[in-house]
């Protein structure tokens, strides 16, 4: 009996910690620094850097807008511009129904350009509330700070578009553990374009290619897989998984030159390209090739160089499977 007492107390004394534990996760954080005092200049230089960085680099309207899905790629539909919306569900393997916000004028109107910056580099809305990463501020809190700067300059110049999207739902336990995550930015100065290993690791943090081209396990990337590619997605009419693109000579990009590399991009912003309709025998991509082919072609061939300074992974993919 005395010891029956003893296994209940110590259960009951575990219990009280998990509920205490839980508590204070849930309502003391996250723990986030007050936004900066900042207010950012608009200037034409900072527009036009941002715009670049928003919709072919860091691909913010790739979320932040509603994509075509019945066309290859999903290209952008260009009248929702920052409107937001898109949804990505358990359907699609995310632990909840998370809704990408609006970012026009029209919902950050009364938003601070510091509690912008925060919300981006940090994960902690204006709010105070933890942001789910799918909105990348691990890799943006690693930008350099005027390209940031840049990007804010830009979305306070986009038509404010009148639409309010449902708010982000997570599934127990992620949206404890959620809270605890986000983490002040540890901002990095952009290297110099000559140097373009250096440069074209920071555009391959921008763009986040290692986020879809390695293989993860709830939602973290496995350590030893960067750039190897193996990531599923669940698309309508099949299953695509994300290519090596390590530059491994039979199950990577190791036999691509730098040029058919940039053509491979730049393919997609030919004037004569036409997304392909999508049916049963064409499997649609998460990959959002019209967007990335605006990039410029130096810093593509930068992220050529950089991809080629990799180890490369022995990771044969099959690409595509039909439903």
């Amino acid at each position: 009996m005395k010891a029956l007492k003893i296994i209940l107390f110590t259960l009951g004394g575990i219990v009280l910690m998990v509920v205490a534990g839980a508590t204070y996760v849930n309502f003391a954080l996250p723990q986030a620094q007050p936004a900066t005092q900042i207010r950012v200049a608009i200037t034409p230089e900072r527009v036009a850097r941002g715009a670049y960085l928003a919709n072919h680099v860091a691909v913010c309207m790739d979320c932040h807008s509603s994509r075509n899905w019945d066309l290859y790629s999903g290209p952008m539909v260009s009248s929702s511009l920052g409107s937001g919306g898109e949804q990505f569900d358990q359907k699609m393997g995310f632990p909840g129904k998370i809704y990408a916000p609006n970012i026009t004028p029209y919902h950050l109107k009364n938003w601070t350009d510091g509690e912008i910056l925060r919300a981006i580099t940090t994960g902690v809305s204006k709010d105070g509330h933890a942001l789910f990463p799918l909105m990348a501020y691990p890799r943006f809190g690693k930008m350099d700070k005027e390209d940031v700067y840049s990007i804010i300059a830009y979305i306070r110049t986009l038509k404010p578009i009148a639409k309010n999207n449902p708010k982000t739902e997570l599934d127990f336990p992620v949206n404890l553990i959620n809270k605890t995550l986000p983490k002040e930015a540890d901002f990095k100065a952009k290297p110099a374009e000559n140097n373009q290993i250096a440069y074209g690791a920071y555009l391959v943090n921008v763009a986040g290619c290692v986020d879809c081209h390695s293989k993860t396990e709830k939602g973290s990337v496995i350590a030893g897989t960067e750039f190897g590619g193996g990531m599923e997605f669940a698309m309508p009419n099949g299953k695509i998984t994300s290519p090596n693109i390590t530059m491994h000579k039979t199950s990577g990009l190791g036999n691509w030159s730098k040029q058919a590399f940039v053509s491979r991009f730049k393919a997609y912003a030919d004037s004569n390209y036409r997304a392909q309709k999508v049916g049963l025998t064409v499997a649609n991509t998460p990959m959002p090739w019209t967007m990335y082919a605006g990039m410029r072609e130096k810093d593509l061939e930068a992220i050529y160089k950089y991809l080629n300074s990799l180890k490369p992974q022995n990771n044969k993919v099959e690409v595509r499977q039909y439903y």
